[in-house]
């Protein structure tokens, strides 16, 4: 099964999501205490949690346009994204290492990419 672009799209808005979801989490976690009226009552905590179902759903509905070995691997962004985010929002530092974290994964991604592309070249020629 080819991957389908729209298939790729709905992950990355997934992986948004799903990144947005953590920096909430971030938020909700400074002012929570363990009685389950903080709990309910953390807006933070709320929108983190929709979010992340949101994303969840849609990296699900995802599945019907492609591979799971080739969308899921798209997920691994989130990394990235929280990694700027907490450096937007939060005023965290990124150093050399976390950096080279964030092109390791960009460099995975792009080889899956890449070896997804060469399997469907070689698959049709067999058939």
């Amino acid at each position: 099964m080819s991957t389908k672009l729209w298939a790729m799209g709905i992950v990355l808005g997934s992986t948004l999501l799903t990144s947005t979801a953590q920096l909430f989490y971030k938020f909700a976690a400074e002012k929570l205490s363990f009685n389950i009226l903080s709990i309910i009552t953390n807006v933070n905590l709320l929108v983190g949690v929709v979010l992340y179902a949101v994303g969840g759903i849609l990296l699900i509905i995802s599945f019907r346009g492609g591979e799971v070995s080739v969308l899921y691997p798209i997920f691994a962004t989130s990394y990235i994204w929280v990694s700027f985010l907490s450096i937007y929002f939060l005023g965290e530092v990124m150093n050399i290492f976390k950096w080279l974290g964030v092109f390791v994964i960009i460099a995975g991604i792009i080889l899956i990419g890449y070896g997804s592309k060469k399997a469907d070249v070689e698959s049709a020629r067999l058939v």
